[in-house]
């Protein structure tokens, strides 16, 4: 009831009233712990235990092409696209509980079908399972965890110029957590969801963190929202997008339930105040999703807590 209210009370902005499921022409590769980007208006679906191809959709057809498999084993990260390329950082290779945090910067040129190695990441810094964005031509890496899915979970923001190839460490954030993905609004980053992952200790997804965390490009500062402002929906693994002042989370996965969460939620970063949105049609997590236009776009992902089943669906909702 309480949540029915503030949706009256504190409407943030129309809505259609359920996902569509895309029909595309053909289907793309099933995946999990993957990632979403958009280069001239085309999703591209990325990443995956296992070596597979990056897959293209154009939106004009509904038609997946795959193109070329990246280098090496590329899972757990948030993609970026940074001057019409998609950048991969922050993310993890090999098999479960002890994935190894990629050492360089994966980049791929969607107009070549080309993949290449971009800089080392700072041998002291890494971790996979990390938030990545972009913000006035440089990139920001948040969080995640040193160790797989063992231990080492961190609090780490770092930033990276590309034209200088030089990285500066930041303040920390007042939470350590892994699993998430991030967003800028308003010249703030913004880190919700997320979990600190430690098999080590057999609490591989149930310890999540429900605080939400605003880092200040300007001051270098964290602020941390009050309770009240905790996302409603705990999970890691959710997907995040921003659209105008709303901080969206898309799916996810925890220790409440087997399938993985439908939960769509979004964050009004003027009143700090939760709104639920429609749920989707299929629960995932371990994917990206990604706004063209005023369209919300989901695709593959598990369908349960852990690795699978992995999905080639893909889904759209419209914003006003």
């Amino acid at each position: 009831m309480f949540r029915i209210v503030l949706a009256i009370c504190f409407p943030l902005f129309t809505l259609a009233q359920t996902w569509d499921t895309l029909k595309t022409t053909n289907e793309c590769t099933a995946r999990g712990e993957s990632a979403l980007a958009v280069v001239k208006g085309k999703i591209y679906l990325l990443g995956s235990r296992g070596i597979r191809p990056v897959d293209a959709l154009d939106l004009n057809n509904l038609t997946w092409t795959a193109l070329q498999k990246p280098p090496i084993e590329l899972h757990h990260f948030q993609a970026v696209t940074y001057k019409n390329e998609i950048w991969v950082l922050g993310g993890l290779t090999g098999n479960y509980p002890h994935e190894l945090p990629v050492d360089h910067i994966y980049i791929f040129n969607p107009s070549q079908n080309q993949w290449r190695e971009g800089a080392s990441l700072p041998n002291d810094r890494l971790r996979g399972s990390a938030g990545v964005t972009v913000y006035k031509n440089k990139i920001y890496l948040v969080s995640g965890i040193q160790d797989g899915h063992w231990d080492g979970h961190t609090p780490w923001l770092d930033e990276y110029n590309p034209k200088t190839n030089q990285w500066t460490k930041l303040a920390d954030a007042p939470h350590a957590r892994d699993h998430i993905s991030v967003q800028v609004i308003n010249n703030k980053l913004y880190v919700a969801g997320g979990r600190r992952t430690t098999a080590k200790t057999n609490n591989v997804i149930n310890l999540k963190e429900p605080a939400v965390d605003i880092y200040d490009f300007k001051y270098n500062t964290w602020t941390t929202l009050p309770e009240a402002s905790n996302i409603p929906t705990m999970r890691a693994g959710a997907s995040a997008v921003a659209y105008k002042d709303q901080l969206i989370l898309l799916g996810g996965e925890s220790d409440t339930q087997v399938p993985a969460h439908s939960e769509v939620e979004a964050l009004d970063t003027k009143s700090n105040r939760w709104k639920k949105l429609a749920n989707l049609h299929r629960g995932r997590h371990g994917t990206g999703a990604v706004i063209i236009k005023n369209k919300i776009y989901i695709v593959g992902g598990a369908g349960n807590r852990g690795g699978g089943p992995e999905l080639s669906s893909a889904e759209m909702l419209k914003l006003n």
